[in-house]
């Protein structure tokens, strides 16, 4: 498959960098400078997947990501000239899927990019060979079509936060800790730190919240998380 990417930074010899990088690796690349630019290029495009610069000036990779995210799970991946905690957190929490600090190894980028789009495919021929929905409470994943519900409300998971609920749903019973979180929803053995998959939870604790479920995924502490009781609040 020709892979459709969409590069957005504002500094044109990185985003020339990438796209020599990923035009080598057989990807098909549109590019944008500044944010706004950045949702018109999505808009038209429709592309695999983002490349999504943080520091740029006036609309800022948050800013692209949060309006994305209203409309669509595209896997986005962040650059950041800053290697700060807070960022790469705040970065996932807003729905990335994965966070490179500049200066950065054009090859491992793209090694990257790989696995995100390797995990997509993955998703989808999973999907197809195991198509039946999984219900927990009144949470319900759609693996065919990649939906979700907590009882009538939709639920925008990025394809990550649907990989760790589907592994929640299909083992209800099981204790996981983080490493069996992280085979989950990084399937094509990429490294992330316990911090990343906190803050894959939390974020799904926040999405589910929102559709008054409080009890999605608990807490063992010292020993990992469970499948909660997917109810409203009593």
């Amino acid at each position: 498959m020709n892979y459709k990417i969409l590069v957005v930074d504002d500094d044109p010899h990185i985003r020339e960098v990438i796209r020599v990088a990923l035009k080598k690796a057989g990807m098909a690349v549109t590019e944008a400078q500044d944010g706004k630019e950045a949702l018109v290029r999505f808009a038209g495009d429709r592309p695999n997947l983002i490349i999504l610069d943080v520091g740029m000036p006036e609309f800022d990779g948050l800013d692209v990501c949060r309006q994305v995210r209203k409309s669509s799970d595209v896997p986005i991946l962040f650059l950041s000239a800053r290697d700060e905690e807070i960022d790469r957190v705040l970065g996932l929490e807003m729905g990335g899927d994965d966070y490179v600090t500049k200066p950065f190894s054009p090859r491992e980028l793209v090694a990257r990019v790989n696995v995100i789009l390797r995990r997509s495919a993955s998703r989808g021929a999973e999907a197809r060979l195991s198509s039946a929905e999984l219900v927990h409470g009144r949470l319900r994943l759609d693996p065919e079509h990649h939906l979700a519900r907590f009882g009538d409300v939709p639920l925008r998971l990025t394809a990550i936060e649907f990989g760790i609920l589907r592994a929640f749903l299909t083992r209800p019973a099981t204790l996981f800790n983080r490493e069996q979180i992280m085979a989950a929803a990084y399937q094509m053995n990429i490294q992330v730190s316990d911090r990343t998959i906190d803050s894959h939870i939390r974020n799904i604790r926040a999405k589910l919240a929102t559709a008054n479920c409080g009890n999605v995924i608990e807490t063992v502490h010292g020993l990992g998380f469970k499948l909660g009781r997917c109810e409203p609040p009593s």
